[in-house]
């Protein structure tokens, strides 16, 4: 079938300190630590690499400061991956580590790996819900979650400049065998891996009109996880990006946070799941951000009269 998830994820970075202790707050698991590197486990065995000095064989960064510098998609067989790297090396580099590992880079610039998937089971139980005619909960009631443990990055969105984005999207469409699923022609084009049922696994986003990370999402297991997540890093003292919603494209509830190691991340649930017989959505204008984000007017109520 081809590609099934993000595998891994690579970061250049200046303070591996204040990017370990982010990803701590933010629920992932840390499985190695050195001066100048550390990496992050998501429950279902993704990785994510933060690096002070990044390999030689990524690219050049795209951008300045702290940014991705790669990103590894996990291919269902050895048969695939052959292909797919026989593919991308007709008319590009492709350096292969000991670890399986094949690098080379998209048309924008940003690092590509392609490697063999290793998914991991993760035992999900979503908070038991009520509703009427769908009472799941019973003499019982619910206490609060306090943080989110991430499942999987379930997608990365990329910000790429408007002169080549057809040839930047071709080369993930024509080469790795991605499907556009939303075309949003003023913004960018969604895109779904063949081995995957979220209705997006990438995003390229022209309309900054500029090179650089926007963010990855991290799947939790329900509503919940996403509020008490973004609840538990403002604690902490990180910065909320977004305020909560709910997106139009894909339908998953949001919260986002800027991370230290580049762009932002996503706390998401409850994506909608599209198989093949999903058609291709061209919109000639964007569609809202989001069906609906948190709107309160309670803080001008209780501010003090000046």
């Amino acid at each position: 079938m081809g590609i099934q998830r993000i595998e891994s994820v690579t970061y250049g970075i200046d303070d591996l300190d204040e990017c370990v202790r982010f990803f701590e707050d933010f629920g992932l698991h840390l499985v190695e630590r050195t001066d100048e590197h550390a990496v992050f486990e998501t429950l279902t065995g993704q990785t994510l690499q933060l690096d002070t000095e990044p390999a030689s064989w990524l690219p050049a960064p795209v951008e300045s400061g702290p940014t991705l510098r790669e990103v590894t998609w996990g291919v269902d067989t050895q048969d695939e991956l052959d292909r797919l790297v026989a593919e991308v090396s007709r008319d590009r580099e492709v350096l292969s580590d000991a670890a399986g590992v094949h690098h080379t880079k998209d048309e924008t610039g940003f690092g590509v790996g392609l490697t063999l998937a290793r998914p991991r089971n993760a035992d999900v139980e979503p908070r038991p819900a009520n509703a009427l005619g769908a009472v799941t909960r019973w003499n019982d009631n619910l206490g609060p979650l306090h943080r989110a443990h991430p499942l999987r990055m379930c997608h990365v969105a990329l910000n790429i400049p408007k002169p080549g984005k057809d040839e930047a999207v071709g080369f993930y469409t024509d080469r790795l065998g991605f499907r556009a699923v939303d075309i949003v022609k003023p913004m960018g084009v969604f895109m779904q891996a063949p081995g995957d049922d979220d209705q997006h696994t990438m995003l390229l986003c022209h309309r900054p009109d500029k090179a650089g990370v926007n963010h990855i999402a991290y799947e939790v297991p329900g509503f919940d996880d996403v509020i008490e997540g973004g609840n538990y890093m403002i604690e902490k003292g990180w910065r909320e990006a977004r305020k909560l919603g709910r997106h139009t494209v894909g339908s998953n509830v949001f919260r986002f946070v800027h991370a230290p190691c580049g762009g932002r991340v996503e706390y998401a649930a409850d994506m909608d799941r599209v198989d093949d017989t999903y058609e291709t959505r061209v919109h000639e204008e964007t569609p809202p951000h989001h069906i609906w984000t948190l709107r309160t007017n309670r803080d001008a109520q209780d501010a003090p009269a000046s």
